[in-house]
């Protein structure tokens, strides 16, 4: 089985930041993508950036130049870095976990940011 815990969501005006954390444990394979998704209400759940065990990356066009994904394979950590932060970020943010070998898609519980004008 597998947890993830996420952290660091909460309330910032625009043009500010925040750094959002999960920690994945249980049975975590070392060839896996990890990433952030967010839903707000009445839309999608949208992928938001990803990045595999390899380093490669991806971001949905709203965010390239604002935010950036990183991790500590060692730790089983992704963290995401948002800055200048619009009105439209806010969402639920939920960490996923994807590992390739078993097919397996784990989630989150999700966390709020709330990007106040």
């Amino acid at each position: 089985q597998v947890q993830l815990v996420e952290s660091g969501g909460g309330l910032v005006e625009v043009g500010g930041s925040l750094r959002l954390s999960c920690t994945a444990s249980g049975s975590v394979d070392d060839i896996n993508v990890m990433g952030w998704y967010r839903q707000a209400p009445g839309k999608q759940r949208e992928e938001v950036a990803i990045i595999s065990s390899g380093g490669n990356v991806n971001y949905t066009d709203s965010v390239k130049g604002r935010f950036f994904i990183y991790r500590d394979n060692a730790k089983n950590t992704v963290h995401l870095q948002m800055n200048r932060l619009k009105s439209e970020d806010t969402s639920v943010y939920y960490c996923n976990l994807r590992v390739i070998r078993r097919a397996g898609v784990y989630w989150g519980k999700g966390t709020q940011v709330t990007v106040s004008a």
